[in-house]
């Protein structure tokens, strides 16, 4: 598996980034979308970076159009569209696949270190299949909005289902305790 840490990204702004850039942090890393039912998880993601960064906790937006089509925007309109809608100050990243082949390599390395997800996976796989819509099966992203947790060291120790809000007492959970370590 790759070194997280190690593996190149770009920010939405066109500058260079890894993780190794937020060494020491705990990260939230989520794959977002403008024009998805779960978009309003912006506000709650917001919120989590404002109320733990103090304490080394930090959220990583990566927005996708893997799943029906719904990040369709140039980079300059993903940024203005998050920060006039839902005042996004965590750090948003360059747009890429999460999934397939395509997928860029630190999704690869995600889901690698992690290829299942807790929360309620079955349940959106469900609702998704009601819309006509074939779910991706583990160990792919299963949606928008899915998170990832990587502790201070760069090890995965955590991933929850793209219908896992925010302010769930799971996710907030496994925040805290990474933070208290």
């Amino acid at each position: 598996m790759a070194d997280l840490a190690s593996i190149p990204l770009e920010r939405i702004d066109g500058a260079s980034d890894s993780l190794a850039d937020h060494a020491g942090n705990v990260l939230l890393v989520v794959n977002v979308a403008s024009k998805c039912g779960l978009t309003p998880q912006y506000e709650g993601l917001e919120a989590l970076y404002k109320e733990y960064q103090a304490k080394g906790f930090e959220v990583l937006g990566f927005p996708a159009n893997d799943f029906g089509a719904q990040e369709p925007g140039t980079h300059e309109e993903i940024a203005e569209f998050c920060s006039i809608n839902y005042g996004v100050s965590f750090p948003l990243f360059a747009k890429a696949d999460v999934t397939g082949e395509g997928k860029q390599p630190l999704y690869a390395a995600l889901t690698e270190a992690v290829p299942t997800k807790q929360g309620p996976a079955e349940e959106f796989r469900e609702r998704l299949k009601g819309y006509g819509m074939t779910p991706t099966q583990d160990p792919e992203v299963l949606w928008n909005f899915e998170k990832f947790l990587v502790a201070r060291d760069g090890s995965v120790v955590g991933r929850f289902a793209p219908g896992t809000e925010p302010a769930d007492p799971a996710l907030v959970g496994a925040i805290e305790a990474e933070l208290a370590k």
